[in-house]
Formats: C-alpha cells, sequence, structure tokens
C-alpha cells in the first residue's frame, strides 16, 4: 500500500553491503596476485564508496573488479 506521508525518492544503486568480498582491478595493484587483492566490506556509506577491513580510506565501485 502506498505511504503518502513519504517522499519517493529513486532507489539508490546499491552495488555492495557489508561482509562482501570485492577485489581491486590489478591494475592499481600490480604485481598481486588477486587473493592479494580481495578485502571485505565493513561499511557502505551514505555516498556509494565502501570501508574495507584492513584497508585504509574510503573506495568507490570503479576501483573494484565487476562482480
Amino acid at each position: 500500500m502506498l505511504n503518502r506521508n513519504k517522499k519517493h525518492l529513486p532507489k539508490p544503486d546499491i552495488w555492495a553491503r557489508p561482509q562482501m568480498k570485492v577485489i581491486f582491478r590489478a591494475e592499481l595493484m600490480p604485481g598481486k596476485h588477486r587473493e592479494e587483492r580481495t578485502f571485505i566490506i565493513e561499511k557502505v556509506l551514505p555516498n556509494g564508496r565502501v570501508i574495507l577491513i584492513g584497508f585504509a580510506g574510503e573506495h568507490r565501485e570503479s576501483e573494484f573488479e565487476p562482480i
């Protein structure tokens, strides 16, 4: 049923979720094997970027291999 009190906003394009494995593109980490470029998402930020477990900084979807 439609709730008329809520604004209808487009659904954000969610490409990641916590505990999901992601793999950095090889050109961003040359000389490293796939296993060394694999990390787990700790948190997905409202802007669509992610924070990884054991790797500093915020990262965007384009840094990773496509799913």
